[in-house]
């Protein structure tokens, strides 16, 4: 596979994952506008909602790449992430790095990791059945 072909296939799983997260997003918007959810709990909704996102996303490029998905997908959960901490500094007054975004960032690489080597795997299953 082309280098190319690659990192357009990893650019689009990053895409599909932000779509998943604003999906996601948009739905706990909704619970905490019209339940008793606590607003305390945006944090760790939005990791969580981020986690699953790499995940999805790392999976998907990897069941297209078919190969190398430790590193593939640890740069899908890397990408994602740091698109996600350029666009927060750009439009978010008073951004800053902190503890709780080095452990979102150092998780979101870990999670695209085994995204990753789910989805290589995935495939090797399948073609082990046929």
């Amino acid at each position: 596979m082309t280098l190319i072909k690659r990192v357009f296939i990893i650019l689009r799983s990053i895409a599909i994952s932000y779509f998943i997260s604003l999906l996601m997003l948009m739905v706990f918007a909704l619970l905490l506008a019209y339940t008793n959810i606590s607003e305390s709990t945006i944090p760790i909704v939005t990791f969580v909602v981020s986690l699953v996102s790499v995940f999805i996303g790392s999976s998907i490029a990897m069941i297209k790449i078919r190969e190398n998905g430790l590193i593939n997908g640890g740069l899908v959960g890397l990408i994602y992430v740091l698109v996600l901490y350029v666009l927060s500094s750009i439009f978010v007054t008073g951004f800053g790095l902190n503890g709780f975004s080095f452990s979102m960032i150092i998780f979101n690489v870990l999670i695209g990791m085994i995204g990753g080597i789910i989805g290589v795997n995935m495939i090797k299953e399948e073609r082990i059945k046929r």
